[in-house]
């Protein structure tokens, strides 16, 4: 698939089909991330992948209540870093932005090996680090939830997650976000 078609292509779907995870699929999404640039090639970025079943019924009981549809995950991937890991150039932490990018090149592999890989905030941070023994000076930034789309959809959809799986929710134009030789004061954050 060329890229173009790739990052047209990626969709946050929630309605979710099991699919077999293995070594291959996971060494090629973290061969994926291992090669997305960083400062000064510091890597920050650790992944957690999980897809033993019993470990993600654990995950599953640290999401949010609006994250029911992720129960049909065959892989959860934690998204882990830490500011000591990366570049600090004055007051500009470098860490989220190249774990960000990283985990983006994973998810663009993830959507062209067939997948959905869906990032989330809404878990329980403390739980999911109890679950993986992640070291308490790390954060959990994301968890990106892995399956196949299924076309139909999933029963824990709220109405407007519905409306999002029927139609690509709507995108900024470009002179809202994209300015040319200065940015423009006028923007405001989101409501």
């Amino acid at each position: 698939m060329d890229l173009t078609r790739l990052i047209q292509g990626r969709r946050a779907y929630r309605s979710l089909k099991p699919v077999s995870i293995d070594e291959k699929t996971v060494s090629a999404l973290a061969e994926s991330a291992r090669l997305s640039p960083s400062c000064f090639n510091n890597q920050p970025w650790r992944y957690v992948f999980v897809y033993d079943k019993k470990k993600l019924e654990m995950m599953f009981e640290a999401l949010a209540k609006g994250n029911r549809w992720a129960y049909n995950a065959s892989l959860i991937v934690a998204v882990v870093s830490n500011p000591e890991f990366d570049c600090r150039i004055k007051s500009r932490d470098y860490y989220l932005f190249d774990t960000g990018m990283a985990t983006a090149f994973m998810i663009l592999r993830a959507t062209d090996l067939g997948f959905v890989a869906h990032p989330i905030a809404g878990f329980d941070e403390q739980k999911v680090k109890e679950i993986l023994g992640v070291p308490e000076d790390r954060t959990v930034i994301t968890l990106v939830i892995v399956g196949r789309h299924s076309e139909t959809i999933g029963p824990d959809l709220s109405e407007k997650q519905i409306e999002w799986e029927k139609k690509r929710p709507e995108r900024l134009p470009l002179e809202k976000f994209a300015y040319r030789n200065g940015y423009d004061s006028d923007d405001a954050p989101p409501e």
